[in-house]
Formats: C-alpha cells, sequence, structure tokens
C-alpha cells in the first residue's frame, strides 16, 4: 500500500524513521519505509544504519552527493507500494495519528499535502529561516486549498505511484532549491487532483542564519536556470511573476546595482540576531536581478 520515502543528508533519520515505523505498524497497512543518504559520508549514518534493525525499514548511502531531486527520484525507483509519502528527514511528527490520517485520504486524489509548521521559538541564530518559514510558507489546510498547486512542498505530500512516474523530479536541478516548484508546475500541467490537509509536520532543524542565506543564494540560482531554461511558466511562480514585471521597466538594472552596492549591509541584516524578513525580500530580488544579467 505505501512507501514511505525520506531523503536526507548528513543527519540524524533514526528518530523520525522509528516513530513511522511505529505508527504504520499500529496502522495495519502494508508499508514500507526507505531512507536514502545523498552521499554525504557522515558521522550521522552510523545511527542511520539503525534504521535496517526495523522490521520494514532499511537505509542505504549514495555513493556520491546526486542533489535531492535525484535522491528523490532513486527512492521512487526502489520502493514498492502503489502510494508513496515523501518526507523530510529533518521533520517531527507531533501528531500520534499521523498516518491514520493521510491512509484516510487514499484513494480519493492523486496529491494530498499534510503540510509544515515551525516551532514556536528559536534562538537568535537562526530567526531568519524561522521567520521566512512562519511568515511566507506556513499556511492551514485551508489558505492552501485556495492556491492547490502553488502551496505544495514535498516535505511532507503523499501521492500515486503513476501520477509520480508522469513527472519525477528534474535531473538537472543538482543544487539546493525549486525542485518542489517544477514539481508542482508539472503537476499543474497534468491536472493532477490535489487535496491539502490538516496533517502538518514540524521543521525541527531550523538552518542557522548563515546556513540559510547560503542555502538561499543557491536556491535563487536555480531558479535562475529554472527561468532561462524555459523550465516553468514565470506566471505560476509569484516570484518570477514580478521579476518580469521588474524586467518589463528596466529596474532590474538599479535593483542588480543594489546588490553590488549594498550586499555586505544587507548580509549583515540577515546573519545578525534580529534579521528583517523586508530586507530578506529585497535581498533575494536584487541578487536574482544580480545573476540574471551575469548568467
Amino acid at each position: 500500500m505505501l512507501s514511505i520515502l525520506i531523503p536526507t543528508y548528513n543527519y540524524n533519520a533514526y528518530p523520525l524513521i522509528s516513530k513511522l515505523e511505529k505508527q504504520a505498524f499500529e496502522a495495519g497497512i502494508k508499508y514500507e519505509i526507505i531512507c536514502i543518504d545523498d552521499g554525504s559520508h557522515s558521522s550521522f549514518n552510523l545511527e542511520n544504519k539503525k534504521i535496517n534493525q526495523l522490521k520494514y525499514s532499511k537505509f542505504f548511502s549514495l555513493n556520491t552527493n546526486a542533489g535531492l531531486s535525484n535522491n528523490r527520484n532513486e527512492l521512487a525507483k526502489v520502493s514498492n507500494y502503489d502510494y508513496l509519502l515523501f518526507i523530510d528527514s529533518d521533520s517531527s511528527i507531533i501528531d500520534e495519528s499521523f498516518i491514520i490520517k493521510y491512509v484516510e485520504y487514499i484513494g480519493q486524489t492523486d496529491v494530498i499535502y499534510g503540510g509544515r509548521i515551525h516551532p514556536k521559538t528559536v534562538n537568535s541564530k537562526r530567526k531568519l529561516r524561522w521567520k521566512y518559514g512562519v511568515y511566507r510558507e506556513d499556511r492551514t489546510f485551508t489558505q492552501r486549498n485556495k492556491h492547490p498547486y502553488k502551496c505544495i512542498l514535498f516535505n511532507n505530500t503523499l501521492l500515486k505511484r503513476e501520477v509520480f512516474n508522469k513527472i519525477g523530479f528534474e535531473e538537472s536541478i543538482t543544487q539546493y532549491g525549486h525542485e518542489d516548484t517544477i514539481f508542482s508546475y508539472n503537476l499543474y500541467k497534468i491536472k493532477a487532483s490535489i487535496k491539502h490537509i490538516d496533517n502538518p509536520v514540524l521543521h525541527g532543524d531550523v538552518d542557522l542564519n548563515t546556513v540559510y542565506l547560503n542555502k538561499t543564494k543557491k536556491g535563487l540560482e536555480n531558479l535562475n536556470f529554472i527561468y532561462k531554461n524555459d523550465l516553468i511558466d514565470p506566471d505560476f511562480v509569484t516570484f518570477l511573476k514580478l521579476f518580469k514585471k521588474i524586467k518589463l521597466f528596466k529596474l532590474n538594472y538599479g535593483l542588480a546595482l543594489i546588490n553590488r552596492l549594498f550586499y555586505s549591509i544587507l548580509e549583515y541584516n540577515l546573519t545578525s540576531n534580529n534579521p528583517s524578513i523586508y530586507v530578506f525580500d529585497l535581498f533575494r530580488l536584487s541578487y536574482f536581478c544580480d545573476i540574471n544579467l551575469k548568467k
């Protein structure tokens, strides 16, 4: 029935998988849990190997880093059941009925997204990722159902294997960022049916400000690659739709100049103990305008 698929990189996924195994067993369903480390060669893999001691779970590591898209494709390839539940390894299960809630919806729609929430507080060195998550990403299932295709993240998503096989994750994307955006766009193109439900995971490992800023830059570089290679309709992505308007009025040159002149000031704010979400918005736009002119 259900293949639970956990991509990981340099992270201890054993606590998450232990909890999922317990819930799936108690649900009385046929299931498997597969976790693949994306070539991190991390010391955490000593703990992850304990996953193989669980009854219906297995763990292995790729020899080289293939990227999140390719890791997810590999997970689907080696799995056996008709429904695939993707969960990020840094997620925490906060509901004892988490698996049961998904099982209740199986067969009713092509794709089900349970959502994600962030902790109520984090230390100041993690505020940037936390603020972006709380104020820009976390949505109730009612809010998400208003824009079903644009509100899917594959940190907690169940879908039919036959739907996944029609799309798969874009293999040319090997860096962090926007793997989900392309997949969601392809779901939109094939008119897959989507249901958003109230079954969130907790984002347990919130990135340090410096780490998230670097990830953001990689994600924007990915988005620039996606944009320039026509892998997506820009109007599908709110950020690219705004960029098109900026470019139409030649404002992208001014924003690119802001990035070049004030990068260190923006970076200082975003890596401080009190980063501004509005400064982050300016940083993302100015950085994207700059790299779009260069690459």
